[in-house]
C-alpha cells in the first residue's frame, strides 16, 4: 500500500490508523456507508479529492479488506462496497461527527465544497446519540436549491433521513441552499442560527415550525408563512 503513516509502535489504535488513517480513506468509508457507489458518485461527493488520489485510497482500502469492488466483465462502471469490516467502521464515523460538532465546528470556508447529504447525516447522527427529541413524531422536507430533496423524519424514537421528496406530506418544508444550511447547523450561539433562519424559507403549521427552530437552540421560535 502506498502509506506516508507506519508508526512502529505496537498498540490497536496505532495499528488501526496505519489501516485507515491515511488522508481520505474514513471519508471514503464515510460516504460508503450509505450504499454501494461507483468511482464517479464517491469522486462528486468527496469535493476537493481527485482521481489519482481516490484511485490509491481504493486501492489501499480494498488489500486491507475494508472495501470490495464489483466488477464484472464488459460493464464499464465499477461498484464500489464496504466490506463487514468496512461497516464495522460506522460508530468510528458516527463518533467522529458528534466529536467535531461538539468540539471542532466551524461554518464552511470560502470555495469548500459542500455535501448537503453529509450535513444531514451527521445532524441525525447527533440527535441519535445526544438523545434530542420532539414532542411528537415528525418530517421535514429539506428542499435545497439546485437539489437535492432531502426528507429529515422523527418517528418518536429514532431520527432518519431519506432522500426524495416522496412520502407523508411534510410537517415543515425548509427551502435553503447548501451553505446557509450548513451555517445554520454549525452556528455556535442561539442568535447565529437566528440569523440563518432569516435566510431560509420555512413553510408549516405555526406550532411545527417553532418547534422545528427551538430544537436547534433557537430561542423564540419563528413564525410559518
Amino acid at each position: 500500500m502506498a502509506r506516508t503513516r507506519e508508526y512502529q509502535h505496537f498498540c490497536p489504535v496505532a495499528r488501526s490508523l496505519e489501516v485507515i488513517g491515511e488522508k481520505w480513506s474514513l471519508l471514503v468509508v464515510r460516504d460508503l456507508l450509505r450504499g454501494p457507489q461507483r468511482f464517479t458518485d464517491l469522486l462528486r461527493g468527496l469535493g476537493g479529492i481527485t482521481p489519482k488520489w481516490l484511485t490509491l485510497r481504493l486501492r489501499d482500502l480494498e488489500q486491507a479488506g475494508i472495501v470490495e469492488a464489483d466488477r464484472e466483465v464488459g460493464r464499464r462502471e465499477v461498484w464500489y462496497r464496504l466490506t463487514a469490516r468496512g461497516r464495522d467502521l460506522a460508530p468510528v464515523v458516527e463518533s467522529l461527527a458528534v466529536w467535531g460538532i461538539d468540539h471542532a465546528r466551524r461554518p464552511p470556508l470560502p470555495g469548500e465544497p459542500i455535501n448537503p447529504e453529509n450535513s444531514l447525516a451527521a445532524m441525525v447522527t447527533y440527535r441519535n446519540r445526544r438523545g434530542l427529541r420532539l414532542t411528537r413524531p415528525a418530517a421535514w422536507l429539506v428542499r435545497f436549491a439546485g437539489g437535492p430533496d432531502m426528507r429529515v423524519i422523527w418517528d418518536g424514537a429514532r431520527w432518519s433521513y431519506a432522500r426524495g421528496a416522496g412520502g407523508a406530506v411534510p410537517d415543515v418544508t425548509v427551502e435553503t441552499d447548501a451553505e446557509t444550511w450548513v451555517r445554520f447547523l454549525m452556528a455556535g450561539s442561539s442568535a447565529a442560527r437566528q440569523a440563518e433562519v432569516a435566510r431560509m424559507r420555512l413553510s408549516g403549521a405555526a406550532a411545527a415550525v417553532a418547534e422545528l427552530v427551538r430544537s436547534f437552540g433557537v430561542r423564540g421560535g419563528s413564525p410559518a408563512e
